[in-house]
């Protein structure tokens, strides 16, 4: 499992280790591969797209890191972080952990934890979503095992995990769900309709179905005013509506000016409509207000998410065969794939 890192004193008594390329919470904007364990003294990160299995650190308290720092980067990375007349230069070093039990059991916490925001769980992808209960019982797990990391604290209650109950629902439900219009008033005119996907930084998971069809929007023409109904699937663990202040928001943009449409759901799907100043649609953003930075860039966008789809999907068709990989599946991926052929 080694592998040669950059090691670099970063000014405050600041120190970051990490492989070429790969993401520390120093960057100013991560990626939603980013995967990110906060430990005593700092932070590790991995890019979960690269297959990373060496983690990037972030160290702001070398005497607590010190607990930790030889077991996952080697007695030689320890004792130069250590060595104060060091500082003040970039140099590069192999790290070869002393306890890779512990490295290992590190990535799948972090893993975990990054499945319990991002897992791309798609009723129309048929991607199937974790259950809360198996995923919080396997954190719980892999936090005793690696609590020379973290010490005794437990994890913060504000950790954001799913917030809704699973229903069974099938992909072929969804088939034409980018559809709509069946509504639409007498007379009305079809100006224009579109499909998309939806940032996924912008809205708590277990809201909104992942895929990149999950979002459908038709404008139409009658009486002298124009209208923009906007219809997100809703995501295949939402039982139950959610709390209002959790209703997504369909943001309008026309080449002349912009409009809102609250969205509320009405069966398994997000449905609501605005009047628009234009004709014409540009785009159409799907979010719940206080959710993420709306300036902040979407690092990949659609392609990232595509990957991210496309190694969901992958981890689960290997579930349920026999793997003792660092990144074997966890529990709560296996009960997934079995029961993938219910979804």
């Amino acid at each position: 499992m080694s592998g040669i890192v950059r090691i670099e004193p970063a000014g405050d008594g600041i120190w970051i280790i990490a492989p070429d390329g790969a993401p520390t919470v120093s960057d100013g904007a991560a990626a939603i591969d980013a995967m990110v364990l906060e430990v005593l003294g700092g932070h590790l990160s991995w890019s979960l797209l690269a297959g990373q299995t060496i983690p990037a650190a972030v160290i702001d308290d070398v005497e607590l890191a010190q607990d930790w720092l030889w077991a996952v980067y080697g007695e030689r990375i320890a004792i130069a972080i250590a060595d104060t007349e060091s500082g003040g230069t970039e140099f590069t070093d192999v790290a070869d952990p002393a306890v890779p039990n512990l490295v290992a059991a590190a990535w799948r916490l972090g893993f975990a934890y990054w499945a319990a925001r991002w897992w791309p769980a798609s009723t129309i992808d048929g991607i199937t979503p974790l259950d809360d209960l198996l995923l919080d019982q396997e954190i719980a797990a892999l936090r005793t095992q690696c609590e020379p990391l973290l010490g005794d604290d437990e994890p913060g209650s504000d950790d954001e995990l799913p917030l809704f109950v699973e229903i069974p629902t099938r992909a072929e439900d969804y088939a034409l769900a980018a559809g709509g219009g069946s509504d639409r008033p007498a007379g009305a005119l079809s100006l224009g309709h579109g499909t998309g996907g939806w940032d996924w930084r912008r809205c708590p998971p277990g809201l909104i179905d992942a895929s990149e069809r999950a979002v459908s929007w038709e404008s139409i023409r009658s009486s002298g005013t124009t209208t923009v109904r906007v219809t997100a699937v809703a995501a295949p663990q939402l039982g139950s509506d959610a709390p209002a202040h959790l209703h997504p928001r369909a943001l309008i943009t026309t080449p002349v000016g912009t409009a809102e449409a609250e969205l509320d759901l009405v069966g398994d799907l997000w449905t609501g409509a605005a009047t628009t100043p234009s004709d014409s649609v540009s785009t159409v953003d799907v979010y719940v207000p206080g959710v993420g930075a709306p300036d902040a860039p979407e690092l990949g966008g659609p392609e990232i998410r595509r990957q991210i789809r496309e190694l969901a999907a992958a981890r689960l068709r290997r579930a349920t065969a026999a793997d003792d990989a660092v990144d074997a599946p966890l529990l709560a991926e296996i009960a997934a794939a079995a029961s993938d052929s219910d979804f």
